[in-house]
C-alpha cells in the first residue's frame, strides 16, 4: 500500500527559549538538514543508487534446472540438467558450467541427451569479437545509471545551493526589518519624550497649548512607521521559518529578543570568481549528459557492427558407459563461430544520427551556459564594487545626518530654532540609518549571489 502524504502542517511552531541573537550559521545549517527541498533531492539520489543496483541484475550469476522423466510409452527416458551462467563484466558474452545425467532410452531424434552412469560436466564460453565486444546494451545500461547517480547530485546541489541563497536572503530581509523597527521605535521615543517635555513647558506657561497638539500629530504618524515596521517584521520571521527548522523539520518562528544588533558581515569573496566555473552543478549536469550522449553514440556504433562471436566448450562424461554407447564416453571439445551481418540497418543509423545531433545541441548549449555564467558572475562583481562604495558612503551621509539631528535638538532646547525644523533633522536622520541598512544589506547580497554563481559549497554550509 502506498504511504499518504504527510498532513499539512498547521504552521510554524514556536522555538524554545535560546539566548543570544539567531545567527546566520544556525539558519543554513537547519536549512541545509532539514528543509524538504533538499531532503527531497536526496531522495533522488536514493532512487539513482537504487536503479544502479537494479542494473547490475544484468550481470547476476544464473543457476537454471530442468528434469524431464517418461511415465508411460516405449521409451523409459529419464533427464536431469543444471546449468550456471555468468555474464561478462568486459565482453558482451558469457561463461557458463552446467551437469547433466540421464538414464532409461530415448528416441533418435533425442540422442543428445544419452550421458554416461555419472552424467557428463560441461564449461564453455562465448566471446563477442566485433558487436557487443567493446560495449554493449548490458554495460551501457551500468554506465547509464551511474551517470544517473552524478546527474541527480549534480540537481541535489543546484537546489541546496538555490534553497541556500534563498535562506540568506530571508535572513537578512528579517534582520533589515528589526533593524528598521529599532530606527522608527528611537524616532518615536524622541517624540514622546519631548511630549512629556511640552507638557511640562505648557503646565508651567512657557509654551503655547497648540504645540501639544502639534507634536501629538508628530506622535501618530510615527507610530504609524512603527506599526509598518512591525508587521514588515512579522512577514520577514514568517518567511525566515521556511529555513529555520528544529529537529522535526517543522518551521520556526523567529523571536523578536534573538535579533542581532547589526547585520552579518558579507560572505568571503572568492580570489578568482571565474575559477569556480568548473564548480557550478548546472556546468556539470550538462557535461554529464554530453559524457553520456558519447556513450550512447559508441553504443550506436556498435550496433552497425556485424555479430561474430567465438564459442568455446569442453565436456567429460563420467561412470560407466550408458545406454547410448561408446560415442557419449570421453573428452569432447568444440569450437565454433557465428556470424551475423545486418544488410540494411537503418534503426541503428537512425538512432546514430539522433545521437549526433543530440552531442552537438549539447556543446552548444555548454558554450552558451558558459558565456552566461561568466556574465554573470562579471555582473555580480561589478555590484558587489558599488554596493561597497554606496554602502560607504551611506554610512558617512547616516552619521552626518546623526550629528545634524542632535545639533539641531540642542540648538531647539536653546530656543535657536523651531519645531519644524527640528523634526525635519530627526526624520532625516532616520531616513539616512535606513538607507545605510538598505546599502549595507545590497552589499550582503551581492556576495550572497556570488557565493551562490560560483557555488562555493563551504560558505553556503553545504
Amino acid at each position: 500500500m502506498i504511504a499518504p502524504l504527510p498532513p499539512v502542517a498547521a504552521g510554524p511552531v514556536t522555538p524554545p527559549p535560546a539566548s543570544g541573537p539567531l545567527t546566520l550559521d544556525e539558519v543554513l545549517e537547519a536549512s541545509r538538514q532539514h528543509q524538504p527541498q533538499i531532503l527531497e533531492a536526496l531522495a533522488r539520489v536514493r532512487v539513482a543508487e537504487g536503479r544502479r543496483l537494479s542494473v547490475e541484475g544484468a550481470f547476476d550469476t544464473l543457476f537454471a534446472a530442468s528434469a524431464d522423466t517418461r511415465l508411460s510409452g516405449f521409451y523409459d527416458g529419464r533427464y536431469l540438467e543444471s546449468k550456471i551462467t555468468q555474464p561478462l563484466q568486459t565482453n558482451g558474452g558469457n561463461v557458463y558450467g552446467s551437469y547433466r545425467v540421464s538414464g532409461g532410452r530415448f528416441p533418435t531424434y533425442e540422442n543428445e541427451k544419452f550421458t554416461n552412469e555419472l552424467g557428463e560436466f560441461k564449461v564453455g564460453a562465448v566471446f563477442a569479437l566485433l558487436r557487443d565486444r567493446i560495449i554493449d546494451e548490458r554495460r551501457f545500461g551500468r554506465t547509464l545509471a551511474e551517470g544517473e547517480i552524478e546527474l541527480a547530485d549534480a540537481e541535489r546541489l543546484m537546489i541546496a545551493i538555490g534553497v541556500q541563497a534563498r535562506a540568506i536572503e530571508a535572513y537578512n530581509a528579517w534582520v533589515v526589518a528589526g533593524q528598521r523597527l529599532r530606527i522608527f521605535r528611537d524616532l518615536l521615543a524622541l517624540a514622546q519624550e519631548r511630549q512629556r517635555g511640552f507638557q511640562r513647558a505648557v503646565a508651567e506657561g512657557l509654551r503655547p497649548r497648540i504645540i501639544l497638539t502639534e507634536n501629538e500629530q508628530n506622535i501618530l504618524r510615527r507610530q504609524s512607521f512603527v506599526t509598518q515596521a512591525e508587521q514588515a517584521l512579522a512577514v520577514a520571521a514568517n518567511n525566515l521559518s521556511l529555513f529555520w527548522r528544529n529537529a522535526d523539520g517543522r518551521p520556526m518562528l523567529a523571536d523578536v529578543a534573538r535579533l542581532p544588533d547589526a547585520l552579518p558581515a558579507p560572505l568571503p569573496l572568492p580570489v578568482d570568481p571565474r575559477s569556480g566555473l568548473v564548480q557550478r552543478p548546472d556546468l556539470r549536469n550538462l557535461e554529464l549528459r554530453l559524457s553520456l550522449a558519447r556513450e550512447r553514440l559508441a553504443l550506436d556504433r556498435n550496433q552497425l557492427l556485424p555479430r561474430l562471436d567465438v564459442a568455446v566448450e569442453v565436456s567429460r562424461d563420467i561412470g560407466e558407459i550408458g545406454a547410448g554407447g561408446r560415442s557419449f564416453d570421453g573428452t569432447e571439445s568444440k569450437l565454433g563461430l557465428t556470424l551475423r551481418v545486418p544488410l540494411q540497418n537503418r534503426a541503428a543509423r537512425g538512432r546514430l544520427m539522433q545521437t549526433e545531433a543530440e552531442i552537438d545541441a549539447f556543446r552548444r548549449r555548454g558554450q552558451a551556459l558558459g558565456e552566461q555564467i561568466v556574465a554573470q558572475i562579471d555582473a555580480i562583481s561589478i555590484a558587489i564594487g558599488a554596493s561597497a562604495r554606496i554602502a560607504g558612503l551611506a554610512s558617512d551621509e547616516a552619521d552626518r545626518a546623526s550629528a545634524m539631528a542632535a545639533a539641531e535638538r540642542r540648538r531647539f532646547d536653546m530656543g535657536a530654532t523651531d519645531f519644524f525644523v527640528v523634526n525635519l533633522r530627526e526624520e532625516a536622520a532616520a531616513d539616512a540609518q535606513i538607507r545605510r541598512i538598505d546599502a549595507l544589506a545590497r552589499q550582503i547580497q551581492a556576495h550572497a549571489d556570488m557565493a551562490a554563481a560560483t557555488a562555493d559549497a563551504t560558505v553556503l554550509k553545504l
